[in-house]
């Protein structure tokens, strides 16, 4: 993997999830969708790796410290060992990925600031299912040009 490359990404990603999207009430996110995508595109170690690198980046422009890291962590590393059996080329399955991580994650990321004596939003489920949908719907077509910023053969035009 190109690390030099990928730290350039999360930034960028972090720094447009932060500022330019915070504006809007429907908004993807996208260190999950980049979860996603290394999980699927890069090898186990590299997936394990960016995992948390993408956790601790999403928990820099959250509320606490740690919650996120460890969930984005957690399923980073289970959809990297998912990925040797179950293969996710296809952009429904991408959609499905990342419709069940995100949400996977937000509920693991509430437990955890629950148990940190957090409050919780009171929409908290709808807030969960909206990111997520539209998550799931933009992520794979954010997959490209990710995988062509990070010179990654995606083979997705390929005929069969």
């Amino acid at each position: 993997m190109r690390w030099l490359r990928f730290a350039v990404l999360i930034i960028f990603a972090t720094v447009l999830q932060a500022g330019f999207l915070a504006n809007f009430n429907y908004k993807p996110d996208l260190l999950l969708i980049l979860l996603v995508f290394f999980s699927v595109y890069a090898s186990s170690s590299e997936a394990i790796v960016s995992s948390f690198v993408i956790g601790l980046a999403a928990d820099l422009i959250g509320p606490v410290m740690g919650p996120q890291t460890i969930s984005f962590g957690l399923f980073g590393t289970l959809l990297a060992y998912m990925h040797r059996v179950i293969a996710f080329r296809k952009m429904h399955y991408q959609a499905l990925a990342i419709f069940v991580m995100s949400i996977l994650t937000g509920l693991l990321t509430t437990l955890l600031n629950l148990i940190r004596g957090e409050p919780i939003l009171s929409e908290f489920f709808v807030n969960i299912l909206k990111i997520s949908l539209i998550s799931g719907i933009l992520g794979p077509f954010l997959f490209l040009p990710a995988a062509w910023w990070m010179r990654i053969q995606t083979n997705r035009f390929r005929r069969k």
